[in-house]
């Protein structure tokens, strides 16, 4: 093997110097980006915001148990966690004008401007129409999504002699009216939380929104969400944040 000269050693050892300097912590540049970091780090989370949970088809205000406790050990009032009861097998236009009288309840009731929303499965559909259709984005600084069905679900073939079923289907004139356009109106945070192992939104992208921050979970099941204690802490920093 050809010995390197010491002239060629030398170099590579100063290329070597240079670049610890350059990627040291204790470089200028380092720190002026680790010290927004470190600043972001102790900000404290606003968990102030009324938070009004949104059940899925078939559930109830009994779902989001342990999504609330998960709330109050990331700071939230018992006093300003809600959960809104609808009819799953009415319409979900009634359904969402009912949220919408439900979330100016609640800001009357805590003084709050706006409140967050947080919805599972079907209340994804009641959600998405108070918030484009009712003009609710308004009312609302956040939005977190637990695969809902917000571009509908083949599984809704199987209870199609319901309303919210049919609206629920792929395709329906419901998903027409708050797909079209803008999915993510107002000045409102988006986000959803979705899964390949759902098994009940199918396909499972359909929980997905465009313009919103698409959160894919590893493997989770679609009941297994209400139930998901490191995804209920992500929906609680999102809001929080």
């Amino acid at each position: 093997m050809a010995r390197r000269s010491p002239h060629r050693l030398l170099g590579v050892l100063a290329a070597v110097t240079v670049a610890f300097a350059l990627f040291s912590p204790s470089s200028p540049a380092a720190a002026e980006t680790s010290a927004p970091a470190r600043a972001a780090a102790v900000r404290p989370l606003s968990t102030s915001t009324p938070v009004v949970f949104v059940h899925g088809y078939t559930g109830s205000a009994s779902n989001w148990t342990t999504a609330m406790s998960v709330f109050r050990l990331n700071g939230w009032s018992s006093a300003n966690l809600f959960a809104y009861e609808y009819d799953s097998y009415g319409d979900n236009v009634t359904n969402a004008q009912g949220l919408a009288a439900f979330v100016n309840n609640v800001k009357s009731r805590t003084g709050a401007g706006k409140v967050a929303i947080v919805n599972h499965s079907m209340g994804g559909l009641v959600s998405q129409y108070y918030l484009k259709v009712l003009g609710g984005n308004t009312s609302v600084s956040h939005l977190a999504s637990l695969a809902g069905a917000n571009h509908g679900t083949t599984a809704a073939g199987a209870c199609l002699i319901y309303t919210t079923c049919r609206q629920m289907y792929p395709g329906s004139s419901f998903i027409a009216q708050i797909s079209s356009g803008d999915e993510t109106p107002g000045e409102t945070e988006y986000a959803t939380w979705y899964s390949a192992c759902d098994g009940v939104i199918l396909p499972y992208t359909s929980t997905r929104l465009s313009g919103a921050t698409n959160n894919n979970v590893l493997c989770q099941t679609h009941i297994g969400y209400l139930a998901d204690t490191v995804v209920l802490g992500q929906v609680a920093r999102f809001i929080a944040s």
